[in-house]
């Protein structure tokens, strides 16, 4: 794992707020190339990590072979979705911290065979855990309708209509390559324009969109955020970083309503009921990577850390589904 392509973000601000002490155990989610775990069981914990994507579980194995008879990193070649049920299998019911690191890996992105990114051309795969549907099953296969929807929601793509009909029009589709091409016709991208630096390219939310759907992203993450609050004891932490609004959005309206910091009741409504008691407390203010982080590592950019730290109230009912944030919705663009 020495060398791992992967640059952990923000790491030393996530190991500060998760304060990892000598026999704590913690659970790195996103176990990815391991940049948090190491520094985890540098201080002391033990570490169940998880990872549906089994390149790097077997990345990991080899690490936590190396590691004796009474190793301190478990793996769990699982979706964090799944922590409670597997973590029960391993005779845990507490942990003391929970860390995520939401979204593609580098790794991911840097493999040109993974279909993540457009920026080499690779098959349109896109799939985290390398099972299931595929982007390219989605997006040949899915009605016209139903592909400008995921674009509209998962990637605020407001020209999500006329980007989905020329995707139909143009299917099959089988390359990152391809489908990026349809994407800047569609929008009419001009990257050697004379007026200053080359736009953003328009296929990123596009990209972004249809990744976060044949993953299930933020469903998974508010099933995530759920099992989190079921593990965590009290007085445990938690560290989420997230790399984009829809992420940063779950996460927040997420602590927001553990911590019961909701709006109260106008003068023309009756105040809404206290409700459950807040299963977090101490939630911290967002935390972004500085300007040297970001000069060290691009990628860190966009990253956003929101930590809490758990009380000893009980979990909260009918989670996670009522986590999901409602998105702002304005009309599309018909042209």
């Amino acid at each position: 794992m020495t060398g791992a392509p992967h640059i952990p973000v923000l790491l030393d601000e996530v190991i500060e707020a998760l304060a990892p002490a000598p026999g704590s155990l913690i659970v790195d989610a996103t176990f990815g190339a391991g940049g948090y775990t190491r520094r985890l069981l540098d201080a002391g914990a033990t570490v169940h990590a998880f990872d549906r994507d089994p390149d790097a579980i077997a990345a990991g194995q080899l690490w936590a072979e190396t590691q004796g008879d009474e190793p301190r990193l478990v793996l769990h070649p699982r979706r964090f979705s799944e922590m409670i049920a597997s973590l029960a299998e391993a005779g845990v019911s507490r942990v003391d911290g929970v860390v995520m690191d939401i979204g593609v890996s580098s790794m991911q992105l840097d493999q040109a065979e993974r279909g993540f990114a457009f920026s080499s051309d690779g098959p349109l795969d896109m799939r985290m855990s390398q099972d299931g549907p595929s982007a390219a099953d989605f997006l040949n296969e899915a009605d016209e309708s139903d592909i400008a929807d995921v674009l509209y929601t998962h990637g605020e793509e407001r020209q999500s209509r006329r980007v989905a009909r020329a995707i139909v029009a143009a299917r099959p589709l089988e390359t990152t390559g391809q489908l990026a091409q349809v994407i800047r016709k569609a929008l009419g991208y001009r990257p050697h324009s004379n007026k200053g630096p080359a736009p953003k390219d328009p296929a990123t939310r596009s990209f972004q969109a249809i990744r976060i759907h044949v993953n299930a992203e933020l469903d998974e993450l508010a099933a995530g955020l759920a099992a989190a609050e079921a593990l965590l004891g009290e007085g445990g932490r938690l560290a989420v970083v997230s790399f984009h609004s829809l992420e940063d959005r779950v996460v927040k309206q997420f602590l927001r309503k553990a911590s019961g910091a909701l709006p109260s009741g106008s003068r023309y409504l009756p105040e809404v009921g206290t409700g459950p008691a807040a299963t977090f407390a101490h939630v911290a203010k967002a935390v972004r990577p500085s300007e040297a982080e970001v000069a060290r590592n691009p990628r860190s950019r966009s990253a956003t850390l929101r930590s809490a730290t758990r009380t000893a109230a009980p979990p909260r009912p009918n989670l996670p589904h009522s986590e999901r944030p409602n998105l702002p919705r304005s009309e599309r663009n018909a042209a």
